[in-house]
């Protein structure tokens, strides 16, 4: 507090106390938001903005502040689970065995295809809304492009298979599997056995 020349006095304190408690508020309502939303995607149901907030116990314009649509909500749930696959294939792309490295990067894609109900519905949209998306998405492209160029130049796999090809084989394998239906457990090892046989026809003859 200061006094002015004629008396009046102005407060010049900041409050950063409250904008401290402001600022975890938001953040404890955003990972709310977030986890109510994977306990629904996970059990099948489409993301309503306002049945998310209904759900959370919070109110409908708080849900909105932090995201504007349903699909930045479902992009952000899907997120860890991009960055993962973004990780895994750039250790994959450290491995000097090209066929190796291409088989495991694939069955992980596979695996969490089958297993985060986030991830295809996100994988398969031709537009994103978050940046973030759209980076990890080309950054999972890329290494895929990476490694079945690799795998191609060491007479690995096919000369006909091409980078363009990847996202369909494996959102097929993915399909399948949901089809085949089974517990989580079950359902990865359909996916494994898929894999394996496709992996399989992508071998170069010899």
């Amino acid at each position: 507090m200061r006094a002015l020349s004629g008396g009046e006095s102005v407060n010049l304190d900041t409050s950063p106390m409250t904008t401290t408690s402001l600022r975890k508020d938001a953040a404890r309502n955003w990972e709310r938001i977030v986890a109510t939303a994977r306990d629904l995607v996970d059990q099948g149901t489409p993301l309503q903005l306002n049945d998310v907030a209904r759900r959370a116990g919070l109110g409908v314009a708080t849900v909105y502040r932090h995201f504007a649509t349903p699909e930045a909500l479902l992009e952000t749930v899907a997120t860890p689970c991009l960055e993962a696959l973004a990780a895994h294939g750039e250790r994959a792309l450290a491995d000097p065995d090209p066929r190796r490295a291409l088989d495991g990067f694939l069955s992980r894609v596979v695996e969490a295809q089958v297993t985060d109900a986030a991830l295809p519905p996100v994988a398969a949209a031709t537009t994103d809304t978050l940046a973030r998306t759209t980076e990890l998405k080309k950054s999972l492209a890329s290494a895929g492009t990476t490694l079945l160029e690799r795998a191609r130049d060491a007479r690995a796999v096919r000369p006909d298979l091409a980078a363009a090809d990847l996202v369909p084989l494996m959102c097929g394998v993915a399909h399948a599997v949901a089809v085949h239906g089974g517990t989580p457990i079950e359902r990865i090892e359909t996916a494994r056995r898929y894999l394996a046989t496709l992996l399989e026809g992508m071998r170069l003859a010899r």
